[in-house]
């Protein structure tokens, strides 16, 4: 039971008590006390003012007089316009670390019976994973681990865009220009060679818009099946899937399950006939399907061009109904961005016209888009920042800025060359999820790599300062043991709390479907760790007891840390 559901929980009995009513706790407003007013929650009392027909200082006052005199937990009160201030006791917030710190699940709710399934990252194979593909990816697999952490049943998946006109322009590129190329003679990953082989395309068209006939031609031809082309494909694909799959190593990316579009698209178009014979969809003269949707607001929306082929709403459609037959899902969560609302929002409509009732369940998290200082990255233009090229620059900056700091002089190279990675990574992925999904950003590599603000490094080296702490203590032989007699101080007291919230920020952050809430509060933890060393004596500590508590509290924090940094998909090292 957290400190807001004990209020509550005791103010009903209180009500109760004083006044003869019934009111259900849940019903009750306990939220954290604002900082210029002493106590650790406030009770909002206007909602009691009908109850106990007095005024609001009134009220509060005999709640809170009450809530003293029958609370154990209560150590004082104070009431001012319409809101009680309660301070809870040390013996209190001495349990709560006693529970806090020995729970090796602590943080992980209960399990809510709902299967979820995540798609992420879902990459074209014509070009190399950028820096947009980057936040997708991190979000997807943060918001998934975060779901997992709120007690949902967690399914990752891709959708591999490995067919279609995009594809082809890669393909004919390298037939006309590439004069046989492949990873191995040209020394180059193979989505690098297959990227290069897609902004060729985007000169070639400039040069005679009229190439793009060939790659229309080209793509009946692969959904006819034709032999040539077909191996053609193939052999181009497994260049690009072999270079994805060293990115998502990289970055750390797994998913459950990867689909691809050459299996699904015809999933797709047989939803389309259905349509047809349903009336929901219609088909043009020229051979070509269509959805009216204009009566709903929006615009007609192509599903089979005139030569059949499909476009990727098609094997959307299909890939959707698939997914939810198999896995009997409660909720399916599409990570794209905020370029693809429109997509979405015909996709769910189109779904309820066919008549999926699940169509509701569909939720599109739109994320912004990452910019750079120069401005948007075009990929047809070539002017993307590589993912592979920056996860090698975080490497390199982390490197610089770790021996100009000199925090990692006494370690051996190995070592130290391990924690450039760790670091580099840490600082990434934190830069990237401490921003709301929903916001554009701009991204930064130097200024995400400082061991100092709101930045993953500092996080880093907040554990790392910890784990050193407790080394020390035992070499000297010292426990972390908790005793009953040892008082909390005010800022220790501040730190018990801010750990016991975590569970709370779990629930928080994945019901808002945002990793920055998790972020935000480890850097909150982190620089009140860093306050409260600066001004408190740890082994120093003369009182034996007094000094093993707070071996206990910041072993906890540490904990915590480590816990919430691992939905980010960040590693806390124990030394730096």
């Amino acid at each position: 039971m957290t400190a807001e559901q004990l209020i509550a929980a005791k103010a009903s009995e209180a009500v109760k008590a004083i006044y003869g009513a019934d009111i259900d706790a849940a019903a009750l407003q306990v939220q954290p006390t604002r900082k210029e007013f002493e106590g650790d929650y406030t009770l909002v009392v206007f909602p009691l003012l009908k109850i106990s027909r007095q005024a609001p200082d009134v009220t509060g006052n005999a709640i809170g007089g009450w809530l003293l005199e029958n609370c154990a937990e209560i150590a004082a009160f104070n009431s001012v316009k319409g809101f009680l201030n309660l301070s809870l006791s040390g013996v209190y917030w001495q349990e709560q670390l006693a529970a806090v710190s020995s729970d090796p699940e602590f943080g992980r709710l209960p399990s809510t019976g709902r299967r979820i399934m995540v798609e992420f990252s879902s990459p074209n194979t014509n070009k190399p994973l950028h820096l947009g593909h980057v936040r997708n990816n991190l979000l997807g697999a943060s918001v998934s681990d975060l779901l997992k952490a709120a007690g949902n049943e967690v399914i990752k998946v891709t959708l591999v865009n490995d067919r279609g006109v995009h594809i082809c322009k890669s393909m004919y590129a390298w037939q006309q220009r590439f004069d046989g190329a492949t990873p191995e003679s040209t020394g180059k990953k193979g989505d690098h060679l297959v990227g290069d082989c897609y902004v060729e395309y985007a000169r070639m068209e400039k040069e005679d818009p009229s190439v793009i006939d060939k790659v229309h031609e080209m793509l009946v031809k692969w959904e006819e099946g034709d032999p040539e082309v077909r191996a053609l494909w193939e052999k181009m694909n497994s260049w690009v899937f072999d270079g994805f799959d060293k990115t998502y190593k990289a970055l750390g990316i797994t998913f459950d399950k990867t689909y691809y579009e050459h299996d699904t698209y015809l999933l797709g178009k047989e939803l389309v006939q259905r349509g047809l014979d349903m009336g929901v969809f219609q088909r043009d003269p020229d051979g070509s399907v269509w959805c009216d949707l204009t009566a709903d607001g929006l615009d007609r929306k192509l599903l089979l061009r005139s030569d059949g082929t499909s476009v990727y709403i098609t094997q959307d459609l299909g890939t959707a109904e698939k997914r939810f037959e198999e896995y009997h899902l409660d909720s399916h969560i599409y990570v794209v961005g905020d370029e693809q609302n429109y997509h979405f929002q015909v996709l769910k409509l189109i779904l309820k016209k066919l008549g999926f009732d699940w169509a509701d369940q569909i939720y599109h998290l739109s994320y912004g888009m990452v910019e750079l200082p120069e401005g948007k990255m075009k990929s047809r233009e070539g002017t993307v920042v590589d993912a592979d090229d920056l996860i090698e620059k975080m490497y390199e900056e982390a490197k610089a800025t770790s021996d100009e700091s000199g925090k990692l002089a006494e370690l051996p190279e190995e070592e130290k060359d391990r924690l450039y990675h760790v670091i580099g990574l840490g600082a990434l992925k934190y830069f990237i999820l401490k921003v709301d999904p929903r916001k554009k950003m701009l991204f930064n590599p130097k200024e995400s790599i400082d061991f100092n603000g709101n930045t993953g490094p500092f996080i880093q080296y907040t554990h790392a300062r910890i784990m050193s702490i407790l080394r020390k203590a035992d070499e000297r032989g010292i426990s972390a043991v908790l005793d009953k007699d040892a008082v909390l101080s005010p800022k220790e007291v501040r730190l018990v709390k801010l750990v016991s919230a975590y569970p709370q920020k779990v629930a928080e952050a994945a019901e808002a479907l945002s990793p920055a809430l998790i972020a935000n509060y480890c850097y909150e933890l982190s620089k009140e760790f860093n306050q409260y060393y600066h001004d408190t004596v740890i082994l120093r500590e003369a009182d034996r007891k007094l000094l093993e508590m707070r071996l206990v509290l910041i072993s906890t924090l540490a904990s915590v840390l480590r816990r919430a940094m691992n939905i980010l998909g960040i590693e806390l090292p124990d030394r730096m």
